[in-house]
């Protein structure tokens, strides 16, 4: 925390466990405004600490702790929120408009990262790697009359078709990467909205691609997209994988799809609650060619920094201008 002048500003981190490297203030701020920075980082914040957290803070970071209307009309000296995530699901933006509080997003600090996860997972899903790596370890290739061990079916991704759903940033940098490996890639309609030229409707890119990727905000247009109705439309080699939000999904549905033969592998980054609670039926055992990761995708070190830099330079920007106008970026995926 750094010493504060008479005249301190506020600014209060509700869940800084979410990004552990910490805001690096002092390359934004001389030292006459790092004198006015209050600064406290809060390792998490339940909903019953947040409103006693708000109370004196003029700005407050927040990655995934929800600020209600309830909760902002309860913070009379706030001005700013800066989100540590590109979505801004977790804040009644209505409410802060009316109440003049600005609230900032991070739009693009990580895309790159989730396109990497993205890829790497179809890769190991494609291939099995997590299989074969259980297969040498365990001593079945040990036990081998062949120099190798076959196990399932290793499938290609060059000249494999890519669904995605979602053009943002991620979406885009996702399709990048899978061109350089010689995939195909396709767009899907996105729900709610009118079909792009080179855009087809969701229904028929699943019954096309060999995997589908997921980068669309939760909306109640996105909300179960994925469902046991559009699962059953994919090829049973097909692979699934899920990097935006969890409910954009059936986790029910996905299960039983697996467990039956009917869809390849999963990748899943996130899920609906998170943490999840121990009986998620994705944490069930011996689920065939599922890998589920705890919301990391975006989490590469130099993401890690962007964000922090960013989110450290808005907080500079408010003690230097004061209370400006919003930043509002359009959601995507964090």
């Amino acid at each position: 925390m750094h010493r504060p002048s008479t005249s301190a500003c506020q600014v209060v981190f509700l869940d800084a466990g979410t990004l552990p490297c910490g805001l690096p203030f002092e390359l934004y701020l001389d030292d006459a405004l790092l004198g006015r920075l209050a600064y406290v980082a809060h390792e998490r914040t339940l909903p019953s600490e947040v409103a006693e957290r708000l109370a004196h803070a003029e700005v407050v970071v927040t990655n995934k702790v929800r600020l209600s209307a309830e909760l902002l009309a309860q913070a009379p000296g706030l001005k700013r929120i800066c989100i540590a995530a590109a979505g801004m699901d977790n804040v009644d933006l209505q409410a802060a408009r009316a109440l003049g509080i600005t609230v900032h997003n991070v739009p693009d600090y990580g895309s790159d990262s989730v396109a990497e996860h993205v890829v790497a997972t179809l890769l190991a899903l494609r291939r099995h790697l997590a299989d074969y790596s259980a297969a040498a370890q365990d001593g079945r290739w040990a036990a081998s009359p062949h120099f190798c061990w076959h196990g399932p079916r290793i499938l290609p991704v060059a000249g494999a078709v890519l669904g995605i759903v979602g053009r943002g940033r991620i979406g885009q940098a996702t399709a990048r990467l899978a061109q350089g490996l010689g995939m195909r890639v396709l767009f899907a309609q996105r729900p709610g909205r009118d079909a792009a030229d080179d855009e087809r409707p969701l229904d028929t890119l699943l019954a096309q691609c060999d995997a589908l990727s997921l980068h669309v905000p939760l909306t109640p247009d996105t909300r179960g997209l994925i469902d046991a109705r559009r699962l059953a439309l994919m090829k049973p080699d097909a692979v699934l994988i899920n990097t935006g939000r969890g409910a954009l999904l059936d986790p029910h549905a996905l299960v039983a799809a697996l467990r039956a033969g009917r869809l390849a592998g999963a990748a899943i980054d996130v899920l609906e609650v998170e943490p999840p609670p121990p009986d998620h039926p994705l944490l069930a055992p011996d689920i065939p060619n599922l890998l589920l990761t705890p919301h990391v995708a975006w989490a590469s070190a130099q993401a890690q920094q962007r964000l922090a830099s960013r989110l450290a330079e808005l907080v500079a920007q408010h003690l230097r201008e004061g209370h400006g106008p919003s930043s509002l970026h359009e959601q995507g995926a964090a």
